[in-house]
């Protein structure tokens, strides 16, 4: 579901505070918070969607490594898992279902995380994820609203991984051309969190389905700060480009641009920049804003991690794109 539509559905219900609460839904963050002590607090998440890719274990790994994504992006450590499923018994065979399973476990495991049981119902269309308990510090906790002027935004992963599946579901993307893409969504960002926190940040946000500018844009209003960001240096998965000038832009891009179309100054950029930097990633990289003095360190833990912008101060726009 778009932002926009998502915030409407949300703006009538009432918000209940709690001291323990850390972290809640108002900010718009990856997971949510409570603390249970003074050195203890827990991190929940959930996430699930119907398959991306063709092969059932990829889609299990990749799911899960999604889901567990939200705990690293609060400076936490997964400890337990549930399964969620939605599975057409009808049209495919069980044995698909165990393979999505194992994917999902043995990318848990990779997280040093248990599997603890889940739910599963009978649907017409395939979907999978995990709802996923971490366990975080409390006084290190790494939230969208701890961004500060002068720090440096760095991206992990490269973007462009919804519009190369579109791309491959309509068989315009050879298997060669998948695997970079792959490896990344199946790639856990637990080292890039580890090292976010070992650098003293205290900000980060991983990149999913409201693309680089919409999760730019929660950190921008929950941290009371504007986002520059440096548009030839965001890092693109090889294809996308062209992927786009083919067509294969998703909805959820169009969703996600019509909600920051006033939100967004774009000082460059062209529709197929806009396109790329609204794109819904599946377990995309995280973006950590980094203090400045600090930065080199954080790249050299993080193998693949691109300087794209900096925290600016609060201007008249959420985001500029230089």
């Amino acid at each position: 579901m778009g932002p926009g539509d998502l915030s409407r559905a949300l703006a009538a219900l009432p918000s209940k505070t709690d001291p323990r609460l850390l972290v809640g839904r108002e900010t718009f963050d990856d997971a949510g918070v409570f603390k249970i002590s003074d050195d203890l607090a827990l991190v929940q998440t959930v996430d699930f969607f119907a398959p991306i890719v063709d092969d059932p274990y990829d889609f299990g790994q990749i799911a899960a490594a999604n889901a567990l994504s939200d705990v690293y992006a609060m400076g936490g450590q997964p400890l337990t898992a549930l399964n969620i499923v939605a599975f057409p018994t009808a049209d495919l065979p069980l044995d698909v279902l165990t393979e999505i399973l194992r994917g999902g476990q043995d990318k848990v495991h990779e997280a040093g995380a248990l599997i603890v049981g889940g739910h599963t119902v009978i649907d017409t269309e395939l979907k999978y994820g995990l709802a996923v308990t971490g366990r975080a510090h409390p006084d290190f906790l790494l939230t969208n609203a701890g961004a500060k002027v002068g720090d440096q935004l760095v991206l992990t992963k490269p973007l462009g991984n919804g519009i190369l599946a579109t791309a491959a579901k309509r068989g315009k993307l050879s298997v060669e051309a998948q695997q970079p893409m792959l490896e990344a969504m199946k790639s856990l960002n637990g080292a890039a969190s580890r090292a976010a926190l070992a650098v003293g940040a205290r900000c980060a946000t991983d990149i999913t389905g409201f693309g680089l500018l919409g999760h730019l844009l929660h950190i921008a209003r929950a941290s009371r700060v504007t986002i520059r960001v440096l548009l030839d240096a965001v890092p693109v998965f090889d294809g996308v480009r062209d992927a786009v000038r083919a067509g294969a832009v998703t909805d959820g891009s169009k969703r996600n641009g019509e909600y920051l179309r006033a939100l967004v100054r774009w000082e460059r950029g062209n529709e197929e920049d806009r396109a790329i930097l609204t794109d819904p990633q599946t377990s995309g990289g995280l973006v950590v804003s980094v203090p400045h003095a600090r930065t080199s360190d954080y790249l050299t833990r993080v193998p693949g991690g691109v300087v794209i912008g900096e925290v600016i101060e609060r201007g008249d726009i959420a985001i500029e794109v230089h």
